[in-house]
């Protein structure tokens, strides 16, 4: 279990205690930031038993040789090196550009917003992870059925410059958070204000076309 906040990893562990079936025994590393995690990672991928589940939150400290700046970069490196591990990642985030990238990046077995967690809903998602996986959250369940009943598909890029249009990022500044020029982006954002049939121009009329399409 990966997650910065100590009180917050013993309430998971208390919880799964709790609630284990009477056949299950659990045995929980904790760790507090990437550094940590990654000796416990690689620990395991030097064993026969690996471990069956990482819990892991996307707000971490970054590692001290800065090879690991998140959660995100942690559950991807731990996909690689114990591919028979499940992952589960938990995460206050939930922007639906967030929730893509951690879906496309990492495809977690378990993927749990925290504003959506109770007990109940993470001894449920723990008892499916091992046995039927994947177990999403509310908030994840609600991003993937807008997407899927939407027609519309759009690139990577175009889904960063809706969300850093949500963020507040100015058009004359997206530029240099996409690496491409200003004319570029002025192209990308006609080509979406056309997806979403956005007829005023406006960047809050694209927004809140793309919200209701789940893209944001």
């Amino acid at each position: 279990m990966i997650d910065d906040h100590p009180m917050i990893i013993e309430g998971y562990q208390n919880t799964l205690q709790f609630t284990k079936k009477e056949d299950q025994e659990l045995f929980i590393d904790v760790a507090n930031n990437c550094d940590e995690a990654l000796k416990y990672i690689d620990k395991s991928r030097n064993y026969d038993k690996q471990y069956n589940i990482i819990f892991v939150d996307i707000s971490l400290p970054s590692s001290s040789d800065g090879s690991m700046n998140s959660g995100e970069d942690l559950a991807e490196y731990a996909r690689q090196v114990l591919p028979n591990t499940k992952i589960v990642v938990l995460t206050m985030f939930n922007e639906s550009f967030r929730i893509h990238n951690i879906i496309k990046n990492i495809n977690p077995e378990g993927f749990l917003i925290k504003s959506d967690l109770t007990s109940s809903e993470l001894a449920s998602a723990f008892q499916a992870v091992i046995n039927n996986p994947p177990f999403y959250s509310g908030t994840v369940n609600s991003y993937i059925r807008k997407v899927i009943s939407s027609d519309i598909v759009i690139d990577d890029k175009n889904r960063k410059i809706l969300h850093l249009l949500s963020q507040g990022v100015k058009t004359k500044n997206l530029a240099a958070h996409l690496g491409v020029s200003l004319s570029a982006v002025e192209k990308r954002k006609k080509q979406l204000k056309d997806v979403f049939s956005v007829d005023d121009g406006q960047d809050e009329t694209l927004l809140k076309e793309a919200r209701k399409k789940g893209f944001v």
